[in-house]
């Protein structure tokens, strides 16, 4: 997809959430307008709700619409600043000094400088989209560090000065709300708060995704999905999932699997934990022919 400008892209949230669609990703009206302001203040985009709801795959389509390059950096606890923003090559730089001999030779170079994420979003921020997956993930210290990048999109490398973006990054935070993130940094984003799709919205995505499946089939999931989430679930399944047992159920039933069986033959794509496969088990007959009816 050809590079567009931000501001063409965001002239309206209606026309965001036109691209979007084209990119197979189809975001309501509170989120198109979300990812609007975002762009067109300049602000940070922080998305939070459970996984499964489609927040990376919001970022991933945001990029696409851009046509730049999706510049991702999943956060774990630990996470340091050697993982978000750059590191130096110190093997590189020992044999570069071994060659060198009496020579001089600057190591601080930026051959010997290994750019992480944060870092190479800020060297071509016109290319490229940044996304912080799960930033609840990490851990106080780290969201400080990521607060001040934010604050003034630059690094300040001691060897080599500071780092400045020449253009306003695209930047995309996403939470699962394991923990709760720090008031500073909410306030310097545009928030939204992405839920599961009602079934009409959830059956067009399926659609949409899941290639073969006939429409039929993409309501009957949705329907399903939709009961089987609204149980006490320990992992209840995301969109993906269930773009994926409607692609499942669908080989199965091309296979000469009748349909409520093809379903059930699935539901290993669908529900992937051993507890809420045995919770689910004596209800998901009933739960499929309701859905099918």
């Amino acid at each position: 997809m050809p590079k567009r400008s931000a501001e063409t892209v965001a002239t309206s949230p209606e026309a965001v959430a036109s691209r979007l669609a084209a990119s197979r990703y189809l975001a309501d009206e509170s989120l198109a307008t979300a990812i609007f302001l975002a762009i067109r203040l300049g602000k940070p985009l922080l998305l939070e709700g459970a996984p499964g709801v489609g927040k990376t795959e919001a970022a991933k389509a945001i990029a696409e619409v851009l046509g730049r390059d999706l510049v991702r950096l999943q956060c774990y606890e630990g996470i340091d600043a050697a993982h978000a923003l750059y590191e130096w090559n110190y093997q590189r730089q020992l044999l570069a000094i071994r060659h060198a001999g009496e020579h001089e030779v600057d190591i601080y170079d930026d051959r010997f400088l290994i750019a992480r994420p944060l870092l190479q979003v800020l060297k071509a921020p016109e290319k490229r989209v940044l996304l912080v997956d799960e930033i609840d993930r990490s851990d106080h210290e780290f969201e400080a560090l990521l607060l001040e990048f934010l604050s003034e999109f630059q690094i300040s490398i001691p060897e080599r000065g500071t780092i400045r973006a020449k253009s306003q990054p695209i930047v995309i935070l996403t939470s699962n709300r394991t923990r709760e993130l720090a008031e500073a940094l909410r306030r310097r984003c545009v928030y939204h708060w992405i839920t599961y799709p009602d079934a009409e919205r959830e059956a067009a995505i399926i659609m949409l995704r899941a290639g073969d499946a006939a429409e039929a089939t993409a309501r009957a999931v949705a329907s399903a999905v939709r009961d089987i989430r609204a149980r006490p679930l320990a992992k209840p399944p995301g969109i993906a999932e269930a773009v994926e047992w409607a692609n499942a159920a669908t080989i199965l039933e091309k296979g000469g699997s009748p349909w409520p069986e093809a379903f059930r033959r699935a539901i290993g794509v669908l529900i992937k934990d051993e507890e809420d496969l045995s919770y689910i088990a004596p209800e998901l007959g009933r739960i499929v022919e309701e859905a099918l009816a």
